[in-house]
């Protein structure tokens, strides 16, 4: 007996477009034979027969072959929650801003469902982090991140100390520290004065955010790095995020510890895509409007 393929589609119903981008996904992969779920949260506003409703847990991407999300970087952000875990790789369609995470435009969507289908993808692995935060030696939170975990002011500047593999960096006061994967190097690190770290690259970044001192450049150090960022006693407490979407309260005094994490998040990669690295290039010049008049391309014989 042969099991259909499975895939889960979430999408933001807070948004027309997306809804009616979603029914036309599921719509086309029933057609094509296909067993397709929906989050139980998603299902009445998507309210498309032929889909199976599950609840939305870790574990609603188990068995399945892929996520595909229609939305913004926070609404794939929020799948990574559930593809993570379960392994499966994510597909977006943007429809939000900028889109960095989303591997195609909503105005490409048939063409992208047609390469499910057919299976015309392949998966990569994006490095992510483990984050430990710490009060005298004990732990108050765990989590972990796909774009950034960020230390922030909660009310007054903070007054930090850095630290880079068990060595301190600087100390200094400032609004925040930002620390990202390649990943993360195109959302708030980008915002806050970082680098942008092409995919591919295996590296973590720290950005400190409006720091007062005169060394507080963006930092790119080794992927087996083990960063931290301690708040000092005796000064306002802060919050710790990850990606936007998970929130810690820290006391003062607290120490949070990133390295990278054993566990990715997978990217589905449409075929008909130059492996060269070119269409990350070809996104930073399509997403901020480069100007690239003039190009001629590669001389004959490079």
């Amino acid at each position: 007996m042969t099991t259909k393929r499975t895939i889960l589609i979430t999408t933001h119903t807070g948004r027309g477009a997306a809804i009616d981008a979603a029914r036309q996904v599921i719509e086309r992969l029933v057609a094509a034979g296909m067993h397709v779920r929906v989050l139980d949260s998603e299902a009445e506003g998507v309210a498309c027969p032929g889909a199976e409703v599950v609840p939305a847990t870790e574990g609603a991407a188990d068995d399945a072959e892929m996520i595909i999300v229609l939305g913004g970087d926070g609404t794939i952000l929020r799948a990574a929650e559930m593809a993570r875990p379960s392994g499966v790789p994510l597909l977006g369609v943007n429809l939000g801003h900028v889109g960095f995470l989303a591997e195609t435009e909503v105005d490409d969507l048939a063409d992208a469902v047609d390469s499910v289908v057919r299976g015309r993808y392949d998966v990569e692995e994006r490095l992510t982090l483990e984050v430990v935060a710490r009060l005298n030696g004990e732990v108050i939170a765990e989590t972990w991140a796909l774009n950034e975990a960020t230390v922030e002011k909660r009310d007054r500047m903070l007054e930090v100390v850095t630290e880079i593999d068990g060595r301190p960096l600087s100390r200094y006061g400032c609004d925040g520290v930002i620390c990202a994967t390649p990943t993360g190097s195109t959302a708030y690190a980008f915002s806050a004065g970082g680098p942008v770290v092409w995919p591919e690259v295996e590296a973590l970044l720290l950005v400190p955010i409006s720091a007062h001192a005169l060394f507080a450049r963006p930092l790119v150090v080794s992927p087996r790095a083990s960063l931290a960022v301690e708040i000092l006693p005796k000064t306002p407490g802060g919050v710790l995020w990850c990606d936007g979407r998970r929130r810690f309260d820290l006391p003062s005094g607290a120490r949070v510890e990133i390295r990278r994490a054993d566990v990715p998040v997978r990217l589905a990669r449409l075929h008909g895509i130059d492996d060269t690295g070119a269409p990350f290039t070809d996104r930073l010049v399509a997403k901020f409007d480069l100007p690239v008049q003039g190009w001629r391309g590669r001389t004959r014989g490079f």
